[in-house]
């Protein structure tokens, strides 16, 4: 039985979890969930996903959701398939949990910030305010200094070895919007080179290229 994914096709958290699938080559059926149509609140889906949300993963049965874990579950449950994502030296571990802890509190919150800003307001053809989206990039630069600064230490977030935190934050990430445009002068990723080097890596992986416009069942048939 295949894995079902359901989710929306471009949603930053169905492709942050589609995308470990990916790496890990787990193929999975992908099933639209219409969210401009509230289907994700039906109770149908509630039955699966209590807080009405996506996505949400159903590997034979079992139903996990929020993408962060279902990223864990797939990097745990196929260990051996590609890079080991998930260290199990206890102190690599435990860098690797302090790197995640990070990342949603200093990365995920002021990207999505920017994106809710910008891009969420520009899909309903609304104006994004200027001077707040400049105290949001501000507010964000002071993060990534610091992550340009580890980076310039360590190849990736969580040590010298891939992991999974590494693929969280893609999809904020790489939004035309955070990297640069019109509304944000100058590109925020780019102009630290730790991390723009980190980041080009990243982004570059077959996995990340696959969802980076959209998430497909995989493989196709």
């Amino acid at each position: 039985m295949v894995v079902k994914l359901y989710g929306a096709v471009r949603s930053s958290a169905t492709r942050r979890a589609a995308v470990v699938l990916i790496e890990k080559k787990v193929p999975f059926e992908f099933i639209v969930i219409d969210t401009p149509n509230k289907e994700q609140k039906t109770p149908a889906y509630m039955n699966k996903q209590p807080f009405g949300q996506i996505p949400l993963l159903d590997d034979e049965g079992f139903l996990i959701y929020e993408s962060r874990a279902i990223g864990r579950y797939i990097a745990e449950k196929y260990a051996s398939r590609g890079p080991p994502l998930i260290p199990t030296d206890f102190k690599e571990k435990a860098l690797f949990e302090q790197a995640a802890s990070s990342e949603v509190a200093n990365f995920e919150f002021h990207a999505s910030q920017i994106w809710k800003e910008v891009i969420k307001k520009l899909r309903v053809e609304l104006k994004p305010n200027q001077d707040v989206v400049n105290q949001l990039a501000a507010d964000f630069s002071v993060k990534l200094d610091v992550y340009d600064s580890i980076l310039a230490k360590q190849r990736y977030l969580a040590g010298d070895n891939i992991t999974l935190v590494d693929f969280f934050p893609l999809p904020y990430g790489y939004s035309p919007n955070i990297l640069g445009s019109d509304v944000i002068e100058c590109n925020l990723i780019e102009k630290r080179p730790n991390v723009n080097r980190w980041f080009k890596e990243i982004s570059s992986r077959r996995s990340w290229q696959a969802v980076k416009d959209g998430v497909k069942s995989f493989p196709q048939p």
